[in-house]
């Protein structure tokens, strides 16, 4: 098994956009998952992207991926990197993908002088939650988490 990670190359927009319509129904929401791959062509590579990606091949396949963008530490004053969506297909899990994009985005922020590496997991993802601990990562239990969107977000714009 030849493992490769890397970054996400316009050749992969149809399987990162497949693999998160599966994410999305892994996460029994796979109604709210409207994104087209010309959408996520235009986030990833278009003249000023909006997300970044990075991809788990195995054996010239594309079997992971890990799409993120860059966020501002007010108290640091230096940015860092929330991971928005990771996502191993079915047939490739245990295997140390999801790690291995872990590690791979830890050294974006490293080389890149950033200082902290964020992301968010359903309460109920166990094997996420397992992981995310054995690499180190800390709960931020303290923080609720809020959203804005649809009639409420174009409702509170029209507001004075």
């Amino acid at each position: 098994m030849t493992t490769d990670i890397r970054r996400a190359a316009p050749h992969d927009v149809a399987a990162i956009t497949e693999m998160i319509h599966a994410l999305a129904e892994f996460e029994h929401a796979a109604d709210q998952c409207t994104v087209t791959e010309a959408q996520i062509s235009a986030a990833l590579f278009g003249g000023r992207p909006t997300v970044y990606g990075h991809v788990a091949e195995v054996d010239g396949e594309v079997a992971a991926m890990a799409l993120w963008f860059v966020n501002f530490s007010t108290w640091d004053g230096v940015a860092g990197i929330y991971l928005e969506d990771l996502f191993v297909r079915p047939g490739f899990r245990r295997r140390g993908l999801a790690r291995a994009l872990l590690a791979e985005l830890a050294a974006e922020c490293v080389q890149r002088g950033y200082t902290r590496l964020s992301w968010a997991v359903l309460n109920w993802n166990t094997d996420a939650i397992t992981l995310y601990d054995g690499i180190g990562g800390e709960p931020q239990n303290e923080w609720t988490t809020y959203r804005l969107s649809g009639s409420r977000l174009a409702g509170l714009a029209e507001s004075p």
